[in-house]
């Protein structure tokens, strides 16, 4: 989103609440299960997306406990979506 505006008058009314998207995030992840890590960065970015002011949004995923049978660190998944 454009932050300019928000930053210009110092207004919260002009931007996202960070406090709530982080909150509607949490419920995403732990609610209902899913199998792939793409399914939970696709539902985040949506959750974002619903909020107006928001164009673009950029969600990684991380799961360090992927059942891999070969020595990992992590996996990731990290996808944007847009409104365009």
């Amino acid at each position: 989103m454009d932050t300019r505006p928000a930053a210009a008058d110092d207004d919260l009314t002009r931007t996202v609440h960070y406090g709530v998207v982080a909150e509607e995030v949490v419920a995403v992840v732990e609610g209902e299960p899913v199998n792939l890590i793409e399914t939970l960065a696709e539902r985040i970015a949506q959750t974002c997306l619903k909020h107006e002011g928001v164009q673009e949004v950029e969600v990684c995923v991380h799961k360090p406990d992927a059942p891999i049978t070969v020595p990992f660190d992590d996996v990731t998944v990290t996808i944007t979506r847009s409104r365009v």
